[in-house]
């Protein structure tokens, strides 16, 4: 290519680019016209403020995508207007987010009127199923989880996003600061990991279609499958772990080997099937009221049967190896 035609070329490269930019200047211009309605009256003296919203995706100037005021609040043409003649009070916006107003004195909108409103926008992807989801079903408004016009959405925010789901989940809230936990505090997971809280097909807005495909995101050391299965493994994690906290580590239900002999009633050292001769655990042994038996020492069970979540080796029929 010559001198002469890269020049050329670069000049049209400028010409567009200096185009965009007029466009974007425009588009830029258009939005805060729009918004000057509302944020010559409403700014940063409210209660809440509201400029913060421009540092965040809703604030984004230069795309003609981004909502204004109006796009959520309605075109409010009653709450522009003023008061009445009697010097009543300004008439509300057309549509009131949030779930308290102390100060304006404005009732908050129906959740499904302000749900409305986003879902305008935000209707795919993880939405998907939000109508009929629990959330949906008991009134919670998108915005009684989010808050749109702050730099920083709290429930976004890994750390910090269990802070928002614990206001309505306070038997969860009391779970996650027992001994052994999920590393929530810490930042290594969120409630969403494991939970969908838009909706979801699965039981308990989980991500995944069961409990079991849910834990093996991060477990999957225990997805199999695996030459010799334990059962109740490969059902449901939750028959011997609690999700959300436990005082036994790790996140069991119960100490074994009172956990194991929920399923297991056979005999160890027994000569007796049933009864109170199980494993030495309820006064068992050769008579009641003995001492407990060496199986139920130290691991209990798991002395023994180490791979309790399953096992590959030709060998490990009964989970020793």
């Amino acid at each position: 290519m010559s001198s002469i035609s890269r020049v050329f070329c670069g000049l049209l490269a400028l010409m567009a680019s200096t185009g965009a930019i007029a466009a974007e200047s425009d588009a830029a211009q258009r939005r805060q016209d729009a918004d000057a309605v509302c944020t010559k009256c409403h700014d940063e003296n409210e209660a809440k403020p509201i400029f913060s919203i421009y540092q965040t995706r809703h604030g984004v100037l230069g795309d003609e995508r981004t909502p204004s005021c109006t796009s959520c609040h309605g075109e409010s043409k009653q709450h522009l207007a003023g008061a009445g003649e009697g010097g009543d009070k300004r008439p509300p916006p057309d549509f009131v987010l949030g779930t308290s107003h102390t100060t304006s004195g404005y009732a908050p909108s129906d959740p499904a009127a302000q749900s409305g409103r986003c879902l305008t926008c935000h209707q795919s992807g993880l939405r998907t199923h939000w109508t009929g989801s629990q959330h949906e079903i008991n009134e919670v408004a998108c915005t009684g989880c989010h808050k749109v016009h702050v730099a920083q959405d709290t429930v976004l925010n890994r750390v910090e996003q269990q802070t928002v789901c614990f206001e309505c989940h306070k038997e969860q809230r009391a779970q996650v600061k027992q001994f052994s936990t999920h590393p929530l505090d810490v930042g290594k997971m969120a409630c969403s990991s494991c939970h969908n809280p838009h909706g979801s097909v699965a039981p308990k807005l989980l991500t995944m279609n069961t409990v079991n495909d849910t834990c093996f995101q991060c477990h999957a050391d225990k997805r199999g499958p695996f030459l010799w299965e334990h059962q109740p493994v490969s059902e449901d994690c939750t028959n011997c772990h609690t999700p959300h906290g436990s005082n036994i580590s790790p996140l069991l239900k119960s100490r074994p080997p009172f956990l194991c002999d929920e399923c297991h009633s056979g005999p160890h050292t027994s000569s007796s099937p049933f009864g109170t001769a199980v494993t030495g655990i309820q006064g068992g042994g050769a008579a009641p009221g003995s001492s407990p038996s060496t199986s139920a020492a130290g691991r209990a069970c798991m002395n023994c049967h180490v791979m309790v979540h399953g096992s590959n080796s030709p060998a490990g029929a009964l989970l020793h190896r």
